[in-house]
């Protein structure tokens, strides 16, 4: 892709997203997400009704009145976008692949973080560390976060999200907002790694999906290709029993995610190419 292609890419996402940063998520974001703890404010006077465990014992003897101690809640906050770049977010019949979804809800966050002057962070990852970029503030570096996003070519096509996990864990040592992106259609075990994760950061996992993976049409018999390992099989999808299966195979995904990331305490949202992922979104911080 050529600079003036890129640029071009990245001015529409940019439009679209932050106008819906801008008009749907900003204060969604802002009361949904808690900031990394209280602050102190000032000193002033006791009035009645006060906690008392707040007095401020060395202003209270130099005054002789009695004054305490008032602290806010520190909304800075540092969120951190973990996005799928393997093989299979290539995917997509719906007039759009499963990774521009990824890359629009990707930008959105970070336009809605950066309204309230957070950091935003960027791990791409497949079954490797693709790309970290370091949580920064500012427009210029969420624009660089969505040509990253628009432009990475990953070295693997498949899936490690253990890895990733481990990853963000040893790098991210204070609180952070943590969206993972992806398909999770990965085989790995990750469930004690996402425990400790979820614990220790606000874990939100987003799940995008295709219409065509939930079930198969009946076609005939045709040569699908895996876009993780590149494999080519013919499938019979004249067969009831093969559609059937299939169809099990996407169901029982869906359950292992949505029970795994429910044990470890983190919430999740899952949006199919073609449905508004902005409503999606929307009730989920709505329900926080």
């Amino acid at each position: 892709m050529d600079t003036k292609e890129l640029l071009k890419k990245v001015k529409k996402i940019e439009i679209k997203t932050k106008r819906l940063s801008n008009h749907l998520f900003s204060g969604e974001y802002h009361t949904s997400f808690k900031g990394k703890g209280m602050t102190f404010s000032e000193v002033r006077q006791y009035s009645y009704g006060d906690d008392v465990r707040a007095i401020d014992w060395n202003v209270t003897a130099r005054t002789n009145e009695p004054h305490i101690k008032v602290f806010e809640e520190e909304r800075e906050l540092t969120m951190i976008l973990m996005v799928d770049i393997s093989g299979s977010q290539k995917f997509g019949t719906n007039n759009q692949l499963k990774s521009e979804i990824v890359t629009e809800i990707a930008a959105t966050l970070a336009f809605s973080a950066t309204q309230n002057n957070d950091k935003i962070g960027l791990l791409l990852f497949s079954d490797a560390i693709e790309l970290y970029i370091p949580p920064k503030k500012g427009k210029s570096h969420v624009l660089r976060i969505i040509r990253e996003l628009i432009e990475f070519h990953p070295k693997s096509n498949q899936t490690n999200l253990q890895q990733a996990l481990e990853f963000l864990s040893a790098t991210q040592k204070k609180k952070a907002i943590v969206f993972l992106i992806s398909d999770f259609i990965v085989n790995d075990d990750y469930e004690k790694t996402l425990k400790m994760m979820a614990k220790k950061h606000d874990l939100t996992a987003i799940r995008v999906y295709d219409e065509k993976e939930e079930s198969l049409p009946n076609i005939g018999l045709i040569m699908m290709q895996d876009l993780e390992t590149n494999e080519n099989q013919w499938v019979n999808t004249g067969s009831a029993e093969v559609r059937k299966n299939y169809a099990k195979y996407f169901l029982d995904k869906t359950k292992t995610f949505q029970l795994t990331f429910a044990k470890a305490g983190a919430g999740v949202v899952s949006s199919r190419v073609g449905e508004s992922y902005v409503k999606k979104l929307l009730v989920y911080f709505k329900s926080r």
